[in-house]
């Protein structure tokens, strides 16, 4: 017997997984610019002593918004680690009622992460607070990292209302 995909999940696939799929790249992206600053402080480094200036604020910066950025499609695949111990005996029906509170309880974590950090992105924008070497506005941080958050809180919130089934094909 066949189902027929849901109109609501469509939608689900047709916009959170390209959003998803973006931050991704754009997380890529940033651990590129890491890998780059830290290749060619290191070959400043065995080459002539020096360094470069501000690497490690750059890597941090990077590394930050990476990190948000993996969020939406790690949600969006399932991709966070799962202790099945227990529920690996119940039956299909109870482990999918678990994984859909589960996505509303990282649904809910993730509007509060929105939520604080877009405040600390306002509070930092306001005190015009920078990095110590370079000067970097530290609100760009929060910026990079506000609407992934958002993201995966909608993919975790559309995970709990409707499940974890994505049409044929996608």
């Amino acid at each position: 017997m066949s189902v027929a995909p849901r109109p609501d999940l469509e939608f689900e696939v047709s916009i959170l997984s390209p959003l998803a799929k973006l931050c991704a790249i754009l997380a890529g992206l940033l651990l590129t610019v890491i890998t780059v600053v830290t290749c060619g402080n290191l070959i400043l480094r065995n080459t002539t002593g020096d360094s470069l200036a501000g690497a490690f604020e750059i890597t941090a910066v990077c590394t930050g918004g990476a990190i948000a950025l993996f969020m939406p499609l790690a949600q969006l695949r399932q991709g966070h680690i799962i202790v099945d111990f227990f529920t690996s005996k119940l039956s299909d029906a109870v482990n999918n009622t678990l994984d859909r509170v589960g996505a509303l309880v990282l649904a809910l974590v993730f509007m509060l992460l929105t939520w604080r950090t877009g405040l600390g992105g306002l509070s930092a924008y306001t005190a015009n607070s920078q990095t110590m070497m370079m000067g970097i506005p530290e609100w760009y941080v929060y910026a990079t990292m506000t609407p992934p958050f958002a993201v995966s809180a909608l993919i975790g919130l559309t995970q709990a209302m409707f499940g974890f089934k994505t049409p044929e094909g996608q």
